[in-house]
């Protein structure tokens, strides 16, 4: 198949780019800036069914005749992750890149007869019904605050309205909290992981120090890499909508433990009484689970990467980019 990855040379896409790759699909990857120097190096392998296009995802013409090009499966997964001083300056910008930019995209496919397009949301849709349940599945109510929840929120229900007014197949998916290869500073997304935190903390040699454990349903980006991979080439998905999540809590502090006992110069602790932390856990509570029953019963997917198999991976990785990504 080939396939046209929005958001392409970010680390959630450059981890859906090596899935599809690995599968033997074509993939065309769009984004503002080109994918960093280990990537070019670790994708060369793959130069003939690898394409780069440079551009802004608001850019009209070049999204239209970037999609004209033809492709049989899009991934809509540009976005800015935008924290609170952000959404008070630039409102405009997240709204636009989050959510209008999607209808030129969609418009596009559909004159083009692209067939399966997956738009990749978000877990902070389900808002602050995260924080009233024991677990999230699809069918749960949402309650998004933030601008970014928000806007993909509503990328969901545009998706979902313009794919019954179109009869044709948009499918959206709910990330949980990712992290992974290729996660560094690219402008769009103002906190990285509280993993990639714990890993620069590891790289500066310096602690690791943590407000609370940050129990979480944490997913690695190669399982939702291959979860994506999996509706791409799915034959007929029964829903419009799907969790991708491990569907198991541990926390960061635990992962990053784990961490440490494969860089025993890492110290990963919680604060001490009155000292504030260093690394940002991205809310104030701990969101309930993301159910991953659709996934699991429809295609028989589960995610590959635990807590513990998920740093050693990522160790890994990073022992052979460090500094490069």
């Amino acid at each position: 198949m080939r396939i046209l990855v929005f958001g392409g040379t970010g680390f959630v896409g450059l981890n859906i780019a090596a899935a599809l790759l690995m599968r033997g699909h074509a993939v065309t990857l769009f984004d503002r800036a080109g994918p960093p120097p280990a990537a070019q190096r670790v994708f060369a392998e793959h130069s003939d069914r690898l394409a780069i296009v440079q551009g802004d995802v608001t850019d009209r013409p070049l999204v239209e005749a970037t999609i004209g090009r033809g492709f049989d499966a899009l991934v809509l997964g540009a976005t800015i992750t935008a924290g609170p001083e952000r959404e008070a300056a630039d409102p405009e910008s997240i709204l636009r890149v989050n959510l209008l930019a999607h209808i030129p995209i969609l418009s596009a496919a559909r004159r083009c007869g692209i067939k399966r397009l997956i738009n990749l949301s978000s877990g902070s849709a389900y808002g602050t019904s995260g924080f009233r349940t024991t677990l999230l599945d699809e069918e749960g109510p949402c309650d998004p605050v933030s601008l970014y929840a928000i806007s993909k929120f509503a990328s969901e229900k545009v998706a979902a309205r313009l794919a019954a007014l179109w009869q044709c197949e948009i499918v959206n998916v709910r990330l949980s909290a990712v992290f992974g290869p290729w996660e560094r500073a690219t402008g769009v997304r103002d906190t990285p992981s509280p993993q990639s935190q714990i890993l620069a903390a590891l790289q500066q040699g310096r602690e690791a120090v943590l407000e609370r454990p940050g129990v979480r349903d944490w997913i690695y980006a190669p399982d939702v890499a291959d979860a994506v991979t999996v509706l791409v080439e799915a034959a007929k998905p029964r829903h419009q909508l799907y969790n991708i999540s491990t569907g198991v809590e541990w926390s960061a502090l635990h992962w990053g433990h784990a961490l440490a006992a494969l860089h025993p110069g890492l110290i990963c602790r919680l604060a001490d009484s009155g000292e504030a932390p260093t690394v940002d856990l991205h809310s104030s509570a701990d969101r309930a689970p993301l159910s991953i029953s659709r996934m699991a019963d429809e295609f028989g997917w589960r995610a590959r990467f635990g807590c513990a198999e998920s740093a050693a991976d990522l160790s890994r990785w990073w022992t052979e980019h460090r500094g490069e990504a």
